[in-house]
């Protein structure tokens, strides 16, 4: 090793002084050079004869740098002095004759000539305002003429599928039909497109069932392929999801479970079917095979972040089901979904059948982290979910897997109600006239009960079903208390609402009953809440609802009706008085607890007008008032029915409005709206009732 002293950076001297020899030779400057003459310069050299542009170069000035010692530099070209690109040419001149030799081999093109007069009509024609119809229908004619039998040298075209499209448009069945016809055997080159994609999904909107099947067996064999294409992969789920048949889906989703599906479908059989656990139990052999494959198949997607497709998550749902639960194989299958960082795919997944039921059974199988992991992934994204007719279910699912109830209710219930008083009442009304949403709220007060789960929401009450198995051994808390732990988080909201804009919610039908089953469910002070809803019912029935602020932009709207002439506001307050809810196996009502006593607190609101509402629509709200245990003023009310008796008698004879309307259109149109059912036999006609029925009730009960 040499020694310290001859290695590394400079040295000090002994006597602290710099080496001064280490230091950069300084040089003395060159003197300034002498301009020589013209006559010296030209003396004695061989080239003084030739010049600069002799040789293609431009001119050099005269001047010279002192800077490059002496080195000549170009000169600045002046205005009149253009550069120079061919001799005799400046840039314009340049630029115009290029733009003449593109326009000439762009002349020399097959169909040039076509395709430039169908671009003038493209052109007229997608204005559709700015065009009369008479002189569009010429505009189309002579467009089919033109691009009939060439369209698919049209459509393959980046510059003219647009007049394919517009074609289309323009075209009736028999046209359209001519265009699929003409462009068969292309959609797998049109698929992968950029613009031609369009133009299978406007054939397959604006067609019928024959251009359907034309198109759809031409991705037969491709999903593989297509489905890790940019632009063919949404093409392709689009067809999946949106016109397929049964038969066809089941064709395209058999070939996520290898090659030989793809190569050996079988096709024409109307019970064919993309279940894995059929072909699994058919060929049990094969088992390991295919969800290898299978596995293969879906993660890669996921690891490009191309997560969105219904495709895909129907693979994804068959291969769970698929996969025993609490096995290994199960586990990692839902470690690769939680690993995706940016979340993407499980809020796709929420948004489509087969993702939002995966979702389901992952909450119901996961452990407690995983449930905490899924809800963190979807913050800020329920009340989108909540109004999806899928996404509702992992919210369902949710509520009734993870114990945790304060985790709950600070991710869901707080998102789809608001963190502000301002938001909280709109977003009440909203979750509660909402098809979907009304169920994320209602299903914790009412439970799973036919009158929330209707015929549309049957397959959601199946999912639930399943999970309340699954949770049996997957969940430790009770299922009772944890409804209670929730519905004790949701009803300060709502009772506050209510108590603050009772009408706003009494205004549909679907408000009713979130206020009525808030109001019996809920758990805290409730006076308010039934004093603001009480209040609703003042005023004479007959005059009708509070005016409203008239402007030019509310004149043709309908003042508001009385909420006694509405069909639900007197369900609310009957069902209100009676303090519970009617069991139909005891054929009793069953009182909730604390009770609620809004007999007493409606009547004195009432009181002035309780005739007219005794002979209206709403005369059982007088009925359940007299049947009511704890209605304190039964003795009152009873003496200001047998005072006004007449007007009872008559309401029970006459016919109402409503009986009048319905009896005057049965006349215009006859009974055929109504035919007999074939089943039953034909047994006597029975008489529409006449006159108000809860005025015959009253009359009923004053006489005993």
């Amino acid at each position: 090793m040499a020694p310290k002293s001859e290695v590394g950076s400079k040295r000090k001297l002994a006597n602290g002084s710099k080496d001064h020899t280490s230091k950069k030779p300084k040089y003395e400057k060159r003197p300034p050079v002498k301009p020589q003459s013209s006559e010296e310069t030209s003396d004695g050299s061989d080239f003084a004869d030739l010049s600069d542009q002799d040789d293609g170069g431009a001119s050099l000035s005269g001047k010279k740098s002192q800077k490059n010692d002496g080195v000549p530099v170009r000169s600045k070209p002046t205005d009149d002095q253009g550069k120079v690109f061919e001799r005799g040419q400046n840039s314009r001149e340049s630029h115009l004759k290029q733009k003449q030799l593109a326009q000439e081999r762009k002349a020399n093109k097959p169909l040039a000539d076509e395709l430039h007069r169908a671009k003038k009509l493209w052109e007229r024609l997608r204005r559709k305002s700015h065009v009369p119809k008479e002189e569009r229908q010429k505009l189309v004619e002579e467009l089919f003429e033109i691009a009939t039998g060439r369209m698919r040298e049209f459509a393959l075209k980046h510059d003219a599928v647009r007049i394919v499209q517009t074609a289309i448009k323009y075209s009736n069945t028999e046209r359209r039909k001519m265009i699929a016809n003409e462009l068969k055997g292309t959609y797998p080159v049109l698929a992968e497109s950029k613009y031609a994609k369009f133009l299978i999904g406007k054939l397959l909107v604006e067609g019928d069932k024959e251009i359907r099947d034309l198109i759809v067996p031409e991705f037969y064999g491709k999903v593989r392929k297509f489905i890790n294409h940019p632009e063919a992969s949404w093409i392709l789920d689009d067809v999946y999801r949106g016109v397929a048949t049964k038969e066809q889906k089941a064709i395209l989703l058999r070939e996520w479970y290898g090659p030989e599906f793809s190569i050996f479908r079988q096709t024409g059989d109307p019970t064919l079917s993309g279940d894995l656990s059929t072909i699994i139990e058919e060929q049990p052999s094969k088992r390991g095979t295919i969800m290898k494959y299978l596995l293969d198949a879906t993660n890669q997607l996921i690891q490009k972040k191309l997560t969105g497709f219904t495709m895909l998550h129907d693979a994804m749902y068959q291969y769970y089901i698929n996969a025993k639960p609490g096995s290994e194989e199960a586990k990692e299958y839902i470690e690769m979904i939680k690993e995706d960082e940016s979340g993407d795919l499980l809020k796709n997944m929420a948004f489509t059948k087969s993702g939002a039921r995966l979702v389901s059974l992952m909450l119901a199988y996961g452990t407690a982290k995983d449930r905490k992991q899924i809800l963190k992934t979807y913050k800020d994204t329920f009340q989108l979910m909540s109004a999806d007719p899928n996404g509702h279910q992992v919210i369902l699912a949710a509520y009734d897997t993870i114990d945790d109830t304060v985790l709950t209710s600070k991710s869901i219930i707080l998102e789809l109600l608001g963190k502000s008083e301002q938001t909280e009442l709109s977003n009440i009304v909203a979750l509660a006239n909402d098809p979907n949403a009304r169920l994320t709220i209602r299903y914790l007060l009412e439970g799973p009960s036919k009158a929330l789960f209707d015929a549309s929401h049957a397959d959601d009450l199946k999912l639930l079903e399943e999970i309340w198995e699954i949770r049996k051994t997957t969940s430790k808390k009770d299922p009772e208390i944890r409804r209670k732990e929730l519905i004790a988080a949701l009803s300060p909201s709502l009772l506050a609402a209510i108590a603050s804009s009772p009408l706003d919610l009494i205004s549909t039908s679907f408000g009713s009953q979130l206020v009525t089953e808030a109001l019996l469910a809920g758990v805290g002070d409730k006076f308010a809440a039934l004093e603001a809803i009480a209040s609703t019912a003042a005023g004479d029935p007959d005059e009708g609802g509070e005016p409203m602020e008239t402007n030019e932009a509310t004149e043709s709207i309908p003042p508001p009706i009385h909420i006694s002439k509405a069909t639900h506001g007197g369900r609310m307050f009957k069902t209100l008085i009676s303090g519970g809810r009617f069991d139909k196996a005891t054929r009793k009502v069953i009182p909730v607890d604390p009770p609620l006593h809004f007999a007493d607190i409606l009547y004195p609101v009432i009181k002035e007008h309780i005739m007219t509402w005794a002979t209206g629509p709403s005369s059982f709200v007088v009925v359940n008032l007299l049947e009511a245990d704890d209605f304190s003023h039964g003795d009152e009310l009873r003496k200001t029915l047998k005072k006004n008796k007449k007007m009872l008698e008559k309401a029970a004879t006459e016919e109402p409005p409503e009986q009048k309307a319905a009896r005057e259109v049965i006349e215009t149109n006859g009974e055929e709206e109504k035919p007999a059912k074939k089943a039953k036999k034909a047994g006597p006609k029975r008489e529409r009732p006449v006159g108000n029925m809860g005025s015959k009730l009253l009359l009923g009960k004053l006489t005993k």
